[in-house]
């Protein structure tokens, strides 16, 4: 088998072995073998196209239609032209299965079934990867950049999966890139004949002069991939989403400690809202004799920095068997504990666990964390809902209006916390808030109104087609159009509040679901919902319902007018609901103000997990810091020192005869350097007059760039062999000429290839081979000498 033939089949392999990293994403796994023999079927194509030989753009053509040519005949057969043909009902077919393949997506959670949309999907994208891998690594003869392919491939999978075996994944697909590159480094050392076929530079006798880069490249290649397994666990991670699949909660410890970061925890409200099948999420039996109220609390975001609403960071510890009561509640506050059953369905995976608020106890399987200031329960290190069933105690609190109205302020660190807002805020909200409620007597009423005017009074009309848009201005936007869903009437209203000085957040979860007749509740994606909840003293964190025709409006907040808290139901409803959707970020954590109140230890608030400081540590900064500037300058770093070391040898010199000496044979070494970028390689066994008539007829070079050569070369000699040298004056300008007439006529892909990967910059290999020989026996040397005791006589 040829060295090209086999760099193929390397080729394929490193593209399955990076789709492997898929295969959790979907299941049946099926689609790899189907996957794996189209590729087989695409690369022998190119093996042919290349044998021919054809053009490198029609090798390239040509896998592509054969792939194409497979696609059909697999997932199209019945709209192709003899059954394989593509036509235009074929690509209508193609552009169908896409879209059934994105909604399929959008809707199940990992593993999802292996539809015909989503193989094509993943059956396509493999076969594409794979082309591209081969035609930059086979047909034009850069491995090197066939990586970003591979990595694409991989990021896509790590982006969506979050499962403890991802690190596996990552292995294989390095391995694969890793076999790829010492592939093609076997194939280009199997051509160059004497550039590293001479004497072994290292001590100890002869050794192939192929096998100390290959060795050299092994060893660069397991560095290279020990570095990417180390620097992510030194780099700040990044979690998954929370009402899409399982995410990876992580805590340290044994249970009783740690933190936890909820990023990003929210997936898009508005594309669950509208999906066409409303599959049920948990399935809910309970004591409460009102299932109307029965509100499943996920998370709550706590932190507004104008943009959006985020959760914070906390600390978590082990499951209470009695959760503390809620913060700010107290005891003239009627409640009654109500018992809920809930199971979750077996496609339904996420890190926290859906309950009433506020919780007083749970009973659930599993590895579960507690987080105390939202009072929430967080999956510890993969564990998530799919399939669980578990029982929650929790309070009905059911306060009066009277109690409301007549709270007092809160803590002062409290309300510092949760009223705080930006100064980018658009000072509309701020000022629309004071108009809508003024005359208010207390912060009740202000609240009252507030919900009123979104819900009722405002003109405001619930839509899921809008976006849930982003920036300094969202909010802003959404007053002045008055259209949206829940992410925005929640949002809106709680920013609102803080300006007013009534501390508030946003819950995230399920509102009422569906009423059986076995007696459950079935609650489904569209049931998804956020809602603003605020703070009152003697009460705690209070739910309020501003989105219309959603949810229901809590007993406390109906007015005295007669169905004027009621949705206007003349108001258009364009959508149902489901999970919102919100990126999230760190936040300010549990204040020590908040701390002297035994505010935090006990359940106040906020969403998800605790702050620890003010970002990032310096050494994690600087490891971010350091790995960017990898990125950046190691694929550049050939060229740069080809640059430097050019510019070293062509500049100033001493006039003494040494310097001239030392100047003509820089100048001489940058002539067979530069020549050697452009493909001819040095030969050190011909004498300087032979290597310049080389030069010149093998790089055709035109009269006045072999004059030059020639000069080179003559003073290279009277150097060598002259009793007293003469300066040889413009040896720097003649080099320059040589290498601006190889430029001129070359091809792009040999001037590339010159510029970013000069061959001449192996020299640097040899110079650090060369040093750690020298080093190992001046140490090999020295090592008697250590060990003889003292005072012993030589």
């Amino acid at each position: 088998m040829s060295g090209r033939a086999r760099l193929a089949l390397t080729a394929a392999a490193a593209t399955l072995m990076a789709s492997c990293a898929l295969l959790p994403l979907v299941s049946p796994k099926t689609w790899l073998f189907q996957a794996a023999f189209l590729v087989a079927i695409q690369t022998g194509v190119g093996a042919a196209a290349r044998r021919v030989p054809l053009a490198r753009p029609l090798t390239v053509a040509a896998q592509a239609l054969a792939g194409l040519l497979m696609l059909t005949l697999v997932f199209a057969r019945g709209h192709a032209i003899l059954g394989v043909v593509p036509g235009p009902d074929t690509f209508r077919h193609f552009a169908d299965l896409l879209q059934q393949g994105s909604e399929d997506v959008s809707r199940y959670a990992i593993p999802a079934p292996l539809s015909d949309g989503i193989r094509l999907m993943v059956v396509g994208g493999v076969l594409v990867v794979g082309l591209v891998v081969d035609a930059l690594a086979v047909t034009f003869r850069s491995a090197a950049p066939a990586g970003l392919p591979l990595l694409a491939l991989y990021s896509v999978a790590a982006g969506l999966s979050d499962g403890p075996g991802d690190w596996l994944w990552f292995l294989v697909a390095a391995a694969g890139y890793l076999m790829l590159l010492l592939a093609e480094g076997r194939d280009r050392l199997s051509q160059w004949g004497r550039v590293f076929g001479g004497v072994s530079r290292a001590p100890g006798g002869p050794e192939s002069g192929a096998v100390a880069p290959v060795r050299t490249g092994r060893r660069i290649g397991f560095a290279v991939l020990g570095v990417a397994l180390f620097v992510p666990f030194a780099m700040p991670s990044i979690e998954g989403g929370l009402l899409a699949g399982a995410g990876a909660g992580v805590g340290v410890g044994n249970g009783n400690g740690g933190t936890i970061s909820a990023v990003n925890p929210l997936v898009s409200l508005r594309d669950s809202l509208n999906v066409d099948e409303d599959r049920q999420v948990l399935s809910v039996r309970t004591t409460s004799d009102d299932v109307s109220d029965l509100y499943l609390r996920i998370v709550s975001l706590d932190d507004f920095d104008g943009t959006t609403w985020k959760p914070a960071e906390r600390h978590i510890t082990g499951v209470p068997d009695t959760f503390p009561t809620p913060a700010g509640l107290s005891g003239d506050v009627k409640r009654t504990t109500v018992r809920t059953s809930i199971s979750a369905a077996d496609w339904y995976a996420q890190d926290w666990l859906p309950m009433p608020y506020p919780p007083s106890g749970v009973k659930v399987a599993g590895t579960w964390r507690y987080e105390p200031v939202g009072m929430t329960l967080v999956g510890d290190h993969g564990q998530n809902t799919r399939g669980e069933t578990y029982q929650v105690t929790s309070l009905d609190v059911q306060p009066t209006a009277e109690q409301l109205a007549a709270a007092p302020e809160p803590p002062p660190a409290l309300k510092k916390e949760y009223t705080e807002v930006p100064s980018s805020l658009p000072s509309v909200v701020a000022r629309t808030a004071r108009e809508i409620t003024a005359g208010s007597s207390s912060h009740y009423e202000e609240a009252v109104k507030l919900q009123d005017y979104f819900a009722v009074t405002g003109g405001f009309q619930y839509d899921t087609q809008v976006a849930v848009g982003r920036g300094e201005g969202a909010i802003a936007n959404f007053l002045r159009q008055k259209r949206g869903f829940c992410v925005h009437f929640s949002f809106a209203m709680a920013a609102m509040a803080r300006t007013l000085g009534i501390p508030a957040r946003v819950a995230v979860g399920f509102a009422p679901g569906t009423p059986q007749s076995d007696g459950t509740v079935s609650v489904g994606l569209k049931d998804a919902h956020a809602w603003p909840e605020l703070y009152f003293e003697g009460v705690g964190w209070t739910r309020f319902e501003p989105t219309p025709t959603r949810g229901t409006t809590p007993s406390y907040t109906v007015s005295d007018t007669p169905g004027s808290s009621v949705p206007n139901e003349a108001l258009p409803s364009q959508g149902a609901s489901a999970a919102p959707s919100a990126s999230a970020s760190q936040s300010a954590g549990c204040t020590p103000q908040l701390r002297k109140q035994d505010v935090c230890a006990s359940p106040s608030a906020a969403g998800t997990v605790r702050r620890s400081g003010g970002g990032p540590p310096w050494w994690q900064l600087a490891l971010w810091a350091l790995a960017g500037f990898a990125v950046l300058v190691a694929p550049l770093s050939p060229m740069l020192y080809r640059r430097r070391v050019r510019a070293r040898r062509l500049g100033a010199h001493d006039r003494t005869p040494a310097g001239v000496a030392a100047h003509t044979l820089a100048v001489w070494q940058e002539l067979t350097d530069t020549v050697w970028d452009f493909g001819i390689a040095p030969d050190d066994s011909q004498t300087p007059r032979g290597t310049a008539a080389r030069i010149v007829g093998l790089g055709r070079l035109d009269p006045v760039a072999a004059e030059s050569v020639h000069r080179v070369a003559e003073a290279v000699e009277q150097v060598l062999y002259a009793p007293r040298p003469r300066l040889t004056a413009g040896l720097a300008d003649d080099v320059r000429r040589v290498s601006a007439a190889f430029d001129s006529t070359a091809t792009g892909a040999v001037r590339l290839r010159a510029l970013l990967a000069p061959r001449s910059s192996v020299r640097l290999l040899w110079a650090a081979s060369a040093w750690w020989a020298g080093l190992r026996e001046r140490l090999a040397a020295a090592r008697p000498a250590l060990r003889k005791p003292s005072g012993q006589q030589g």
